[in-house]
């Protein structure tokens, strides 16, 4: 029974040892946190959070979760904190309706892009400069106007213009994509096209276009792109937090970055990559990282 009686002390003690070791090493190799981002599929914000994504996971240590959505899921999810961070918020007018309702939920973490347009845009080419001579124009633009998703702010601002300018159109809702698909079979075809467009994106480069003029102010004047944060995130991850509150880009920053993508094959995190590979471009994201 003796015997027995210190066999079973030993496994005990020997069983207590090995148990501690098992966490002391998991203690030791904690999984890196994970940020959470939230999109929508504009070119522009693509390519932030891409750019984002890498940096956190390649720079920063940490894992990053990105997700596409439409433009109110995506403010709810931040508000609600099932998602951090929106790098592509649209201010002062194309989000407002956004920001009023969340205002409460959400951290204004300031510019990521400065000196941003939404308006009606055709190919340079097409003989007409404002939006009040549309409807003399409708035959060669079909009555349409090609738009993006429906819950979109560019697109409610396109509503208001049909009443305002009395436009004798019917706004088509679709996508990014699939805008700028329909903009490039016409612009090769030679066609007139009129598209909700919005600036910085990589359009302007590929193809000579202008904005129509809006004497109603209809979409505003120039905004700029904030990032939008949940509650709690500076208390919760201080260096994603500061990295999120410096992260801006100018024109040809972030041109260059949406051009490369949109020439990835719907790779735009190994563009993303790709493009922090250059030493002004890393030098520029590591300027947005924490000093400490």
């Amino acid at each position: 029974m003796e015997k027995l009686t210190k066999r079973f002390w030993l496994i005990t003690v020997v069983t207590v040892m090995v148990a501690g070791l098992v966490i002391f090493a998991g203690c030791g190799q904690q999984k890196p946190k994970t940020v959470d981002l939230v999109y929508v599929n504009w070119a522009e914000g693509i390519a932030m959070t891409n750019l984002a994504k890498v940096a956190f996971e390649d720079l920063m240590g940490y894992q990053c979760n990105i997700q596409v959505a439409d433009v109110g899921p995506v403010y709810t999810s931040v508000a609600q904190g099932d998602r951090d961070a929106f790098l592509d918020a649209w201010l002062p007018v194309t989000h407002a309706d956004y920001m009023e309702r969340f205002k409460d939920d959400i951290v204004d973490l300031g510019y990521t892009f400065q000196g941003a347009r939404i308006g009606l845009v055709v190919p340079a080419y097409a003989d007409i400069n404002s939006i009040e001579e549309m409807n003399k124009a409708k035959k060669k633009f079909d009555s349409e106007i090609i738009g993006i998703d429906a819950g979109a702010g560019i697109m409610k601002a396109s509503e208001k213009a049909i009443e305002e300018y009395d436009l004798d159109y019917k706004l088509v809702a679709s996508s990014g994509p699939a805008m700028t698909a329909s903009l490039s079979k016409a612009i090769e075809d030679e066609e007139w096209e009129v598209v909700t467009g919005w600036k910085p994106h990589w359009k302007f480069a590929r193809w000579d276009l202008k904005f129509l003029e809006d004497p109603k102010k209809i979409y505003g004047e120039v905004e700029n792109i904030h990032c939008v944060a949940r509650k709690g995130l500076e208390e919760d991850m201080p260096k994603v937090y500061t990295f999120l509150k410096n992260f801006e880009m100018n024109d040809q920053q972030l041109g260059s970055l949406m051009g490369m993508i949109a020439d990835s094959d719907g790779e735009p995190e190994a563009a993303a990559r790709k493009w922090l590979e250059k030493p002004e471009n890393k030098a520029l994201v590591e300027s947005w990282m924490p000093k400490d």
